[in-house]
């Protein structure tokens, strides 16, 4: 059947045609050539991301118990979740690559002068959608860096205008949980895609109105259209960016840290590097100039570029032209660029998280027959549930602890139950697990017994290297005040040294050996 007849109907009925022409036969000026394919390569790598983030949300679960996992199962348990995830997580910076080089040139090109002010003002409001799409799509998978991150965020916005306010709005409760999880999934799927399309369809518009500026100097060539001669740049141009992206994503998975934990106040957040910069700035404007940093630098920048086509009204488009336009733009290159060196510098390695005597416990608690009764690490050989922390660690420290109560019919015929202490062992231990920190190094006899002491019984109250309970001193550096012989009276029975304490008398529990282990253990820890 000839299309012909169909295609007329549907031109009488809709005037595609003429759409079409209005859009490929625009005469562009002389000289129009690669510079000028910055744009089309910004606007397809935004539908890289409306496309890949459509599909990742028929996945995904807005929820802090089912976030994370639903995360992982998109990149283990998907097909194709793997690469679908690393073009939208590797989108985000080729985005902001791209963005950044087209704002470049288009200042390059002085395009930015009379009569085109509303489409340089627009595609400003544009970046700053771009980077608060890459703000708010950071804590959605809630891993620790994404956890972290936004506490750090919510707390830069607590120092700006009307900031407690702000903060809540961000927050939506007292602390992190659902809520805001929830309104930063709303703002990432529903408010920015709306404020972008209104700014994108503006900013196309008035592109169109206008025209492209062209080169520099102008040139005396015949005008010709956009189609087929800039089209086909800009079509090859798209290619190669996303053969590039495409091959990122395949060669290196989207990072996913362990699930986020609200009591691991050892983790140090590190933001993405199109964000290092405005990080480092803080740590030169610490206490209460910190809204120098955060609201004053970052805010004269931004009203710098809204003003820009009326600060520089110098007839040339020539950049020796605007001395004082490459000046600017040369000093803020290298305050970005030097910062956010700066800030990869300072910021720690991402580093698997060290076996801890909690953790070292916590490996032998899961042989427990408590556990192995229903799970094998590893999922291996007809385990009901793998080892891995795919569940928040309350939800962790409460089942082992007495797992019929969040899983009926899972508790064994066994007597006794572990301690609190033991079930921090376990999260501990699952953590190392899920970042694959290696194999349990080899020590000492002494060394084991401690470790085994200490989260059967001392992280019910106490912490150790960050992890464990609070109701009692922290032990990380106890034997900095502490020596062997206080340490070991206080442990046998602390009445002896203080009337007034509340820490029951271990000697009745612990023999000598694991005594002499403890206190050793302890002295040692400086």
């Amino acid at each position: 059947m000839a299309l012909g007849p169909v295609l007329d109907w549907l031109d009488s009925r809709t005037g595609y045609r003429a759409g079409l022409s209005h859009l490929l036969d625009e005469k562009l000026p002389p000289g129009v050539g690669w510079w000028f394919v910055t744009g089309s390569i910004l606007l397809f790598l935004l539908g890289v991301q409306f496309v890949t983030g459509v599909v990742l949300t028929m996945f995904y679960v807005p929820s802090p118990d089912h976030a994370h996992e639903s995360v992982r199962y998109i990149m283990e348990g998907l097909p194709f979740g793997r690469l679908l995830r690393g073009l939208h997580f590797f989108g985000a910076s080729f985005i902001v690559v791209a963005a950044l080089v087209h704002m470049l040139r288009v200042v390059l090109f002085g395009s930015y002068k009379k009569p085109r002010e509303a489409t340089w003002m627009t595609g400003v409001v544009l970046l700053l959608l771009i980077l608060a799409f890459a703000l708010s799509g950071y804590l959605l998978p809630w891993d620790q860096k994404a956890y972290w991150a936004t506490t750090v965020t919510i707390n830069v916005a607590r120092s700006g205008p009307f900031g407690e306010l702000v903060a809540g709005v961000l927050r939506g409760g007292e602390a992190l949980g659902a809520l805001t999880l929830l309104r930063w999934y709303s703002a990432h799927v529903f408010l920015l895609p709306a404020c972008l399309a209104v700014f994108v369809i503006s900013h196309v518009y008035l592109m169109r109105r206008h025209g492209i500026s062209g080169p520099v100097e102008p040139q005396d060539a015949p005008s010709l259209p956009f189609h087929p001669y800039q089209s086909a740049r800009d079509t090859l141009a798209m290619a190669f960016v996303f053969a590039v992206l495409v091959g990122a994503a395949a060669m290196f998975p989207a990072p996913l840290d362990e699930l986020a934990d609200p009591t691991d106040a050892t983790f140090v957040p590190r933001p993405e590097w199109y964000f290092l910069s405005l990080f480092q700035l803080l740590k030169y404007f610490p206490g209460p100039l910190e809204p120098i940093a955060t609201v004053g630098i970052p805010g004269l920048v931004v009203g710098w570029l809204f003003a820009l086509p009326f600060i520089d009204r110098t007839p040339g488009r020539r950049l020796r032209d605007r001395p004082l336009v490459a000046a600017g733009f040369a000093a803020l290159g290298v305050g970005v660029v030097a910062l956010t060196a700066l800030g990869l510098r300072d910021s720690p390695p991402n580093q698997a998280p060290k076996w801890t005597p909690l953790a070292r416990a916590g490996a032998t608690f899961v042989q427990d027959a408590r556990c192995t009764a229903c799970h094998r690490e590893g999922g291996g050989g007809g385990a009901i549930q793998d080892l891995r922390p795919v569940r928040d660690p309350e939800w962790v420290r409460a089942h082992v602890r007495d797992p019929e109560v969040l899983v009926p019919g899972s508790r064994q015929p066994l007597e006794g139950s572990m301690t609190l202490g033991q079930a921090q062992s376990v999260v501990s231990y699952m953590r190392r697990v899920r970042a694959r920190a290696g194999a349990l190094p080899t020590i000492s006899a002494q060394e084991g017994v401690a470790a085994l002491i200490l989260g059967r019984y001392c992280a019910s109250c106490h912490m150790l290297d960050g992890e464990g309970a609070s109701s009692a001193p922290d032990l990380t550096t106890v034997g900095r005040t502490r020596d062997a012989t206080w340490l070991r009276e206080w442990i046998t029975d602390p009445s002896l040294v203080d009337p007034a304490a509340s820490m029951p008398a271990f000697g009745a529990f612990l023999s000598e050996d694991e005594l002499e282990a403890l206190v050793a253990h302890l002295a040692a820890r400086k």
